[in-house]
């Protein structure tokens, strides 16, 4: 048998197979990344999550029944290898990027590209070489157009500046409002600054604004449009390095860029450059992918 993981920001997702790939068990646990929780309390939850997984197998054998495991995470590459390297009972550990098994559902080992979004977002490529590239991932510092946190970054600045009375008030305020239990500009801020789970707090909005924006309001439509767009940048450097103009597969990924509003903007953006790809809407999770990726390892 073998386990999967797949580990991002929010939570932490695990999966228990057999020879021929069939599911035994899953658990879902919280977030695991180095770079938010530290190493020591991402390590604590990986460990707690492969006993929790253990414990829904129908299996008793199945600790000692593990040939290999696939742990996928979001983080420290360097961290996530010393981490594998103190795993005992787990067969022969492999660590990859959290961006191959969303690459295999967009691709399935051809070569092409997904666009990922979730808390935080990337693009990752397969290129004709079978080569992996990986672009953006870069944290709520640097941006990470077309995630959660991006996306509620956006939102929430036009909401201050509509609760400032700077801009015609919408229900992207009210929402901001609701959202924070605070009804001030300036107390909105403050807790945007000064709260520990801050991050949280913006990337959860997101769901919201495409609440919003799926009904009309044009703040919220701005703000898909502008994340999405900054996004499909990176993603048409990366594909006209590795592809040039050859039309290739392209995965999207993630709630975020599979609501109604993403979409819309995708495939404008896909139209209105030229962007030589064929987009493929994933609905499967992630953890889907580490399946695949674990049936086809030898």
């Amino acid at each position: 048998m073998k386990i999967g993981v797949d580990g991002g920001g929010t939570k932490t997702e695990l999966i228990l197979v057999d020879s021929a790939g069939a599911t035994i068990a899953r658990h879902t646990a919280p977030g695991c990344n180095p770079s938010l929780l530290g190493p020591d309390q991402a390590g604590a939850v990986v460990r707690a999550a492969f006993v929790a997984l253990f414990a829904q197998s129908p299996r008793s054998e199945a600790r000692s029944a593990i040939t290999a495991t696939h742990l996928y995470a979001a983080g420290s590459s360097i961290f996530w290898q010393d981490f594998a390297a103190t795993l005992r009972e787990h067969g022969q550990v492999f660590t990859g990027p959290d961006s191959l098994p969303v690459l295999e559902l967009a691709t399935g080992g051809a070569p092409g590209l997904v666009l990922h979004a979730g808390t935080g977002s990337f693009v990752a490529a397969r290129g004709f070489d079978g080569s992996i590239h990986y672009a953006g991932g870069l944290g709520w510092k640097f941006g990470d157009p077309g995630s959660g946190a991006d996306l509620g970054r956006r939102a929430i600045g036009h909401a201050l500046l509509e609760l400032q009375g700077w801009a015609r008030p919408t229900a992207l305020s009210e929402a901001l409002k609701t959202h924070t239990g605070l009804a001030e500009a300036a107390a909105n801020t403050r807790f945007f600054y000064t709260a520990e789970d801050a991050n949280a707090h913006i990337a959860g909005f997101a769901p919201r604004v495409l609440e919003l924006a799926n009904a009309g309001c044009i703040p919220a439509q701005t703000a898909v449009a502008c994340t999405v767009t900054d996004l499909v940048e990176h993603a048409r450097l990366v594909t006209t390095k590795l592809f040039g103009t050859a039309v290739v597969p392209c995965g999207v990924s993630g709630a975020i860029l599979n609501s109604p509003p993403a979409i819309y903007a995708l495939k404008s953006l896909a139209e209105t450059h030229a962007w030589p790809v064929d987009l493929h809407f994933i609905t499967e999770p992630p953890i889907e992918g580490v399946r695949r990726l674990l049936v086809k390892a030898h």
